[in-house]
């Protein structure tokens, strides 16, 4: 195992974007995740490995494991350990040189400053210098991955970022609590008021024309108002399937971070 190991807790779609940077730079990275993980961007989430065992993005192959004891092994096959483990009990047994919490929940879930040598947090809901040791700023714009080492992110709107010049409407929100039922599938094109899913026999219908990029997966529970899908107004399918503009620039600022602190160790 390289000697500087790496704990991600969270396997979305940003989280993962991060882990593939982390990964190309030559880092050993885990993924810690929940046993139902709610991700919606599934081609490019590492998240997928809890329901299908493995997950590949942009040629990075994630493998679910059963147990802390096999994190070793995974990465000496130069892969990606994906554990279910929430509350990151195995995060002492590991010792890792860093640990980001990178579950983007707007708050902070019970990672502590004291984890691991650096410890950062990705989006509102963490103070650097207080519960981690940096910060990096989530929100799109001007300050988007800006490595903050003194203070918060920007405060959660509650208005999803603009893509292709559309906010609230490229969200897809459960009309109602139950099983979510696809009717279209990640990288259908889709065009306004066309059924996208049912929850419960109740539909689900686009707001506007792109590109389905985003789907939670097939049979979730879910409850009233729960964002399930994306749809991209740019219209282009290989987004899809590829690390997004965000978790790309979220992935660098990470890089940046260790880096610095590795140099002045």
């Amino acid at each position: 195992m390289n000697d500087i190991l790496i704990v991600i807790r969270g396997g979305g779609d940003l989280a993962t974007g991060v882990a593939v940077r982390l990964f190309r730079a030559g880092f050993s990275v885990m993924i810690l995740e929940v046993d139902h993980p709610t991700v919606i961007r599934l081609p490019v989430s590492f998240a997928r490995a809890v329901y299908e065992g493995k997950a590949i993005v942009e040629e990075i192959e994630a493998i679910l494991i059963p147990s802390w004891e096999e994190v070793e092994k995974i990465i000496k096959l130069n892969k990606v350990p994906v554990l279910i483990d929430p509350e990151g009990s195995c995060i002492k047994k590991l010792s890792p040189t860093v640990l980001i919490d990178a579950i983007l929940a707007k708050r902070n879930l019970g990672t502590t400053i004291g984890q691991a040598p650096l410890v950062i947090g990705l989006g509102p809901g963490f103070t650097a210098g207080k519960d981690v040791d940096v910060v990096i700023e989530t929100k799109r714009g001007h300050n988007l991955g800006r490595v903050i080492y003194h203070g918060q992110a920007a405060p959660d709107t509650g208005v999803p970022g603009e893509v292709g010049g559309e906010s609230k409407r490229r969200l897809l929100q459960a009309p109602v609590e139950g099983k979510n039922v696809p009717l279209r599938k990640i990288g259908d094109l889709v065009k306004t008021g066309e059924v996208i899913a049912e929850v419960e026999g109740v539909p689900l219908k686009a707001e506007i024309s792109g590109v389905l990029r985003g789907l939670i997966y097939p049979e979730s529970w879910v409850t009233k108002g729960m964002k399930v899908g994306d749809i991209d107004p740019r219209g282009i399918r290989e987004y899809c399937f590829t690390v997004s503009d965000k978790a790309r620039s979220l992935g660098g600022a990470v890089l940046e971070a260790i880096s610095a602190y590795l140099n002045k160790k």
